[in-house]
């Protein structure tokens, strides 16, 4: 019995050794393979790493960064004005909309094509239609939201502060600019849906999918329009220390392409109109191609053509056209696709407009020294 006893204790030392040999063999062969290695050099590979990797962006700078800014807006008295000034004027809107759409739907059964799209253009003469609001309010949103979107940082001190944490400068425009575009997205998507969702409880009538499409592509032009005007705001603002300043400049801009710049290209117009006597029709149609292009420069005239020419299917052409052009041409609508094609350069108007506006201020904030409260 001792015998056997003193045979298992010296079998044990040699029990252990060998579970200690599998271990490391097995910890040495898990090493080894591509799934899980952590090592500086092939770490991207395993799923320790690409778990870290893929949850990085909710804590980057940038990331924090903008949902500040989101949660700042969204707090602030200041968009909660201009939430409740664009949300009363489009009901009101749609409340015309609805009564001149009834009346010609019990006048004329053929007035059932297109219906939603109806309630953004239509209006009863009382107030104007939906993307008239939207054109001239917009603005007013864009300014609002980034007028003061780099000088109050500054005139605070803390954008000294910002820019001591480990981030790039220009994380914090990008930031700026991502959380108020994100914004008025949102807004107008919800606001867009609502419409269209009481449109087709009050009139019974349910969208079709090329209606759907032409109500997003419409959404999509309010964003890039309200955000030609949100990033010249953020120029003004990186421009001026003040923000009293930013936002008059801002709103002088969009006063001057509003009312001025009408009455400026109707000056202009009868200064250089060819002569109605002896002027022949390529003399005509050059000057109303000219003066067509000289609108052009101003955002709202890109921003109306483009919206008009998209809820209003009957829309065949944005310039003018001859007695020889109109003839035997056909009354229908213009499919989805082409609408878009023809409407297509003034979205790539108002996109560079932003983008050029953005390029701005993006160079003059990476060249200014920042001081505290300077």
């Amino acid at each position: 019995m001792n015998k056997e006893a003193a045979d298992l204790k010296h079998s044990r030392p040699d029990l252990k050794g060998s579970l200690r040999r599998l271990a490391n063999s097995v910890r040495e062969w898990l090493r080894r393979q591509p799934l899980f290695r952590r090592s500086e050099g092939e770490g991207r590979g395993s799923v320790f790493e690409r778990s870290k990797e893929a949850g990085s962006w909710r804590t980057s700078p940038f990331g924090v960064l903008v949902r500040k800014e989101i949660s700042d807006h969204i707090r602030s008295w200041r968009f909660m004005l201009l939430l409740g000034i664009i949300l009363l004027t489009c009901i009101a809107s749609l409340y015309t909309a609805m009564n001149s759409i009834q009346e010609a739907i019990h006048s004329d059964s053929s007035a059932n094509e297109f219906v939603i799209l109806k309630l953004f253009t239509l209006s009863d003469g009382t107030l104007p239609s939906f993307i008239s609001f939207i054109g001239f309010l917009g603005p007013l949103l864009g300014i609002g939201l980034g007028f003061d979107a780099v000088n109050s940082e500054r005139n605070k001190g803390t954008l000294s502060r910002i820019m001591a944490q480990p981030l790039h400068r220009d994380a914090l425009l990008n930031a700026k600019f991502v959380a108020s575009l994100s914004v008025i997205s949102m807004m107008f998507l919800m606001l867009g849906f609502l419409i269209m969702a009481l449109g087709t409880i009050i009139l019974g009538i349910p969208p079709t999918l090329e209606e759907f499409l032409r109500m997003i592509s419409f959404i999509f032009i309010i964003i890039f329009y309200i955000g030609f005007w949100l990033n010249l705001s953020i120029l003004f603002s990186v421009r001026f220390r003040q923000p009293a300043t930013s936002a008059l400049s801002g709103i002088s801009v969009w006063l001057f392409f509003s009312f001025f710049y009408d009455m400026i290209l109707n000056i202009v117009s009868k200064g250089i109109a060819p002569n109605a006597g002896t002027a022949t029709v390529e003399d005509i149609v050059g000057f109303q191609n000219q003066m067509l292009w000289l609108s052009r420069i101003s955002p709202y005239t890109l921003f109306n053509e483009a919206t008009t020419t998209l809820l209003m299917p009957s829309v065949r052409n944005l310039g003018p056209l001859t007695t020889e052009q109109v003839y035997g041409a056909i009354a229908s609508p213009l499919p989805f696709g082409q609408s878009l094609l023809l409407v297509w350069p003034q979205v790539t108007g108002l996109i560079a407009l932003t983008l050029i506006c953005f390029a701005l201020s993006y160079v003059l904030f990476l060249r200014q020294e920042i001081r505290g409260r300077s």
